[in-house]
């Protein structure tokens, strides 16, 4: 394997191993989609926003995780800050080209998903109807 000048393995020598208790990815792959971090992403799929306009695109997300996600993204390479000068400070965020990859994906999955809604709610309701609730 390669190792970079501080002796840490360079990038492309790695191999990732999400399943692996510590992966550099696992972390990442939680960033993606952990609660809000697969709906952040898919808010700003069609265009950049404002902070207060992705708490309006996501129902039921406060400040303080919306704040955490879009930093956990930002620092992933996903998601881009963009602050423009002057009184108040006008900050954008984006998606970068690796971000609107993943991002390109999630919508597939969530897709997915939509279609197969009926099956899973036929699904949850038999798992109710033989498992009560206490």
């Amino acid at each position: 394997m390669t190792t970079e000048a501080a002796g840490t393995e360079s990038p492309s020598a790695l191999e990732f191993l999400v399943l692996a208790k510590d992966c550099v990815s696992r972390p990442v792959l939680g960033d993606i989609t952990g609660r809000w971090g697969t709906l952040v992403l898919l808010a700003l799929r069609e265009d950049s926003l404002r902070f207060s306009e992705i708490r309006r695109h996501i129902e039921g997300i406060n400040e303080k995780a919306l704040s955490q996600s879009l930093r956990a993204l930002e620092r992933d390479g996903f998601v881009e800050r963009h602050a423009e000068e002057g009184f108040p400070v006008r900050v954008e965020y984006n998606l970068t080209e690796l971000g609107a990859t993943i991002t390109d994906r999630l919508q597939t999955l969530v897709d997915e998903l939509y279609s197969f809604m009926p099956d899973v709610l036929t699904a949850q309701s038999d798992y109710d109807r033989k498992h009560p609730a206490i």
